[in-house]
């Protein structure tokens, strides 16, 4: 973002949302690092809000004798923590018009996009998204799709084998749009989706808890159930979305496991296939 902030002679502000279990670490990150000469002025860190996580019987789990163990609520979440927190209010006391909202685990996300805000501008829109083709029927991407008449995304969780490999007449993926968590919201459309209650989708995870003995139990496989909201049902809250089709290999790096596809390993090539053919 450094070289936009020169280029258009603006101080672009990067609101970092943590959980509660990393934040600490990552603020020392941060400060360890020189808030990689970014500025510390202009960053500023604020902690994702959480829902109770319950066992596979339906009961709730406890982290300590005395806690209830919890999970961070969803991309979908940022809203109504941007809202709360106060982020939502500094945005606009700054002046802030558009706002990047961004994975973390994609390190080719192009964070600062003129192409993406002045088409968003331009359509007359509150937001916009970015696509890219569907690598396979079985890639782990929401696709694009509209839902009652308006701008929707079906979640790789929830998409039905039938309709993943589903083809149009040309003999491609019908549903080929990826919704890769690259998004552009106006301020306005912020602060309405803060207030606004999404639904919740279960995820079957692996967590640790306290058993009624008070011993600490380690699972080796899911066990439990945390409850999220996804970003992109605020959607179909709008009337109409911009979405811009970009090239996968310059925008999207993801890191979903920890070896094999979408690792740190087949990232960073892809980060650096990047770097030398836009040298």
């Amino acid at each position: 973002m450094k070289q936009y902030c020169s280029k258009y002679d603006v101080s672009i502000k990067w609101y970092i949302m943590t959980s509660r279990e990393n934040n600490t670490e990552t603020v020392k990150f941060f400060e360890k690092n020189n808030y990689f000469e970014y500025g510390k002025e202009n960053i500023k860190f604020f902690i994702q809000t959480e829902l109770p996580m319950l066992n596979e019987n339906g009961k709730i789990l406890l982290e300590t004798k005395s806690k209830v163990r919890k999970a961070a609520d969803g991309h979908g979440g940022i809203f109504k923590t941007m809202l709360n927190s106060g982020v939502a209010k500094d945005m606009q006391e700054k002046n802030i018009k558009w706002v990047y909202i961004g994975a973390v685990d994609n390190i080719l996300s192009k964070m600062v996009d003129p192409l993406l805000v002045g088409l968003t501008i331009d359509k007359k829109v509150l937001a916009g998204a970015k696509s890219l083709i569907k690598a396979c029927p079985e890639e782990k991407v929401g696709v694009f799709c509209r839902k009652n008449g308006k701008p929707s995304v079906v979640e790789y969780t929830e998409i039905s084998k039938e309709m993943s490999e589903e083809k149009n007449e040309k003999g491609e993926l019908k549903f080929s749009e990826s919704h890769v968590l690259c998004n552009i919201f106006s301020i306005e459309s912020v602060i309405k989706m803060g207030e606004t209650n999404f639904k919740y989708h279960v995820a079957h995870k692996k967590s640790n808890y306290i058993d009624e003995n008070g011993i600490l139990v380690k699972p080796e496989k899911p066990n439990a159930y945390k409850f999220e909201s996804f970003l992109f049902e605020s959607f179909e809250r709008l009337e109409e979305i911009v979405i811009l089709r970009v090239k996968r290999e310059d925008e999207f790096a993801p890191i979903k496991n920890a070896e094999g596809v979408d690792s740190p390993k087949t990232a960073g090539e892809l980060y650096i296939d990047f770097k030398n053919n836009n040298k």
